[in-house]
């Protein structure tokens, strides 16, 4: 790759980040662009690429399973009374250019294509922010406009009938090690309390690294979380967790997560301290 195909975050400097616009992947993973790798400030990888147990899992960025029918998250697809099903549905999100490009972030423009069509177009924002001496903040906006003459709804497993998995908007594949992390919000902590819950923040802890991931509007606030430690390590924002989402002709959809990285494991009093500097105005 070269450096125009892959950006490199940089926070007073340093690298926190790739993104790669255009990657060479099998139509299947549903190719799409996303930051990998994503450091601490002490250099402390934070995502997964590809990874064995979900190859469809491409560090951060934006993945939905269900557009239409049409599969823009990889692998297989949930349908109704069959359960995970390979289908010929993929799609893809293709690099058009950068708006703006600077060492701590760049305005980008998508779109989102399908059996020779498109369906979305795309402007990301994506930011870099230093924080502290050991922690910085990844501020991710996306902006999704319906390009066809006909309303289009967003789905999920959940949706399409498997209860639990509302998986399909913001996503960050993490860091996966010898033991899983724990998960905790302001009030609750563990996967079985925090999955599908609606929460300002949610910190996902490893062993020498925390991420903290905020709904930063209040739109995105009632997006519920999706997470998984036991399994695998991530966490999203879900776009279709009770119902479909409709995105009538020409309207746009709009989401903002801000994510501290942080080495170390923080604690609760910690985490919610460095989510009101990152989001504050």
């Amino acid at each position: 790759m070269t450096g125009t195909d892959s950006p490199v975050l940089r926070v007073a400097g340093r690298p926190v980040g790739r993104y790669v616009t255009r990657p060479e992947l099998p139509a299947r993973l549903s190719p799409r662009p996303h930051l990998h790798p994503v450091t601490t400030l002490a250099g402390t990888a934070v995502t997964e690429f590809s990874p064995a147990d979900h190859l469809h899992h491409l560090g951060v960025g934006v993945a939905v399973p269900d557009v239409e029918g049409h599969n823009f998250w990889g692998g297989r697809t949930y349908v109704r009374d069959r359960g995970p099903t390979e289908l010929d549905n993929h799609g893809a999100q293709r690099h058009t250019a950068f708006q703006l490009r600077d060492p701590d972030g760049f305005v980008e423009e998508l779109r989102w294509v399908a059996a020779g069509t498109e369906l979305l177009r795309e402007r990301r924002m994506v930011a870099a922010t230093g924080l502290t001496a050991t922690a910085w903040a990844l501020d991710f906006t996306f902006s999704l406009t319906n390009v066809t003459p006909d309303p289009l709804t967003i789905g999920s497993p959940a949706t399409n009938g498997r209860p639990g998995a509302a998986y399909g908007g913001f996503f960050w594949r993490a860091r996966k090690e010898g033991t899983a992390p724990t998960v905790f919000t302001a009030d609750r902590e563990g996967e079985p309390e925090v999955h599908g819950s609606r929460a300002d923040w949610l910190a996902l802890a490893g062993d020498t690294w925390t991420l903290v991931f905020a709904g930063a509007t209040e739109r995105t606030r009632r997006d519920p979380w999706f997470v998984r430690t036991e399994e695998y390590p991530g966490v999203g924002s879900s776009l279709a967790h009770d119902e479909r989402l409709v995105v009538a002709p020409d309207d746009t959809v709009v989401r903002r997560v801000v994510t501290v990285v942080a080495d170390g494991r923080l604690g609760t009093e910690d985490a919610a301290n460095l989510v009101r500097k990152a989001v504050s105005p």
